[in-house]
């Protein structure tokens, strides 16, 4: 049985430095082009006068420390368990994606604000100048191939904190082009545009932060794995030698992990040793063919029926 054993910890464990290494490669990528753009925007914005472009730039900003709480996730979510915390630090992963949700929430509706109370004072809003259009541009294909490049790290790892982490970046491309149509508007003689891309830049990041947020908060709240989850679990239990059914399945999402328990139903003439052997083949079996991180299995003996002559 210790075989057994170490063939689940070691398949457990095997791809973990790969996708550490994955993930703080991607993030790094991130930062640099973050702190770039965030500079470049935020100088740009202030130089031709355009909110939409400062706008930009601090949506830039917010990124970039979602990057860095992204990196401490890593950092602490690959710890092994410890006396407090015996199934591990996964969790971290889904606390990152709550921050992640709050600043993109927070910067969303900080940028809306700003915008109403420009639009409510139209004579103050400047014509901006050239430089802002084709600084917006070039953001917008900078965080475009960003998003483009981190989503798939994100895909290969299965990590759904880099998803997050990805849309972030996404986010940033739509609200680089809404912001490059309002400074292009402005430049023609409407200058409310300005204003109203900075207004359409906050309420786009306000619903995807809010929508990050509150999967986060499913997830830290014991959310069950979905569906084709928890259907791929059931026929890896059925599919093993000895169980003769089952129930009381019950799943739970720690970071993209899952903690799962369930009941075996094994024959009852069966020696306690012939029902941990199985017992113990199915929980090897379902952590090293899915993502769970933990199966805790009770047996419970079923009386077959005898067949007479």
């Amino acid at each position: 049985m210790s075989d057994l054993r170490d063939l689940a910890e070691l398949d457990s464990e095997g791809a973990t430095p790969e996708r550490e290494a994955a993930t703080k490669r991607s993030t790094w990528v991130s930062v640099i082009v973050n702190i770039v753009l965030t500079i470049t925007q935020v100088t740009a914005g202030l130089l031709s006068g355009s909110q939409g472009l400062i706008a930009d730039g601090v949506h830039s900003l917010s990124d970039l420390i979602a990057d860095f709480v992204v990196l401490l996730a890593v950092h602490h979510s690959k710890k092994a368990p410890d006396e407090n915390h015996h199934y591990g630090h996964q969790r971290y992963e889904n606390a990152a994606s709550l921050v992640l949700g709050s600043l993109l929430l927070a910067v969303g509706v900080g940028m809306a604000w700003s915008a109403v109370h420009k639009l409510q004072a139209p004579e103050t809003i400047p014509t901006v100048h050239l430089m802002a259009l084709w600084v917006a541009l070039g953001a917008l294909i900078a965080k475009e191939l960003l998003f483009r490049y981190m989503l798939a790290v994100a895909e290969r790892v299965r990590s759904s904190m880099l998803v997050a982490n990805a849309w972030h970046a996404r986010s940033d491309a739509a609200s680089s082009l809404v912001v490059g149509i309002g400074i292009g508007g402005n430049l023609l003689g409407v200058a409310l545009l300005d204003p109203i891309a900075a207004l359409v830049v906050g309420c786009m990041v306000s619903k995807m932060g809010w929508s990050f947020m509150w999967d986060a908060l499913h997830d830290l709240t014991d959310r069950a794995a979905n569906e084709e989850q928890v259907a791929a679990i059931s026929a890896e239990i059925r599919a093993v030698p000895g169980v003769l059914g089952f129930h009381e399945l019950k799943t739970r999402k720690t970071g993209d992990m899952i903690l799962a328990d369930v009941h075996l139903e094994i024959d009852g003439s069966l020696s306690v040793t012939e029902g941990h052997d199985i017992a113990e083949r199915t929980r090897i079996n379902v952590m090293t063919r899915h993502p769970v991180l933990y199966l805790l299995v009770h047996v419970d003996p079923v009386t077959l029926p005898t067949t007479g002559r």
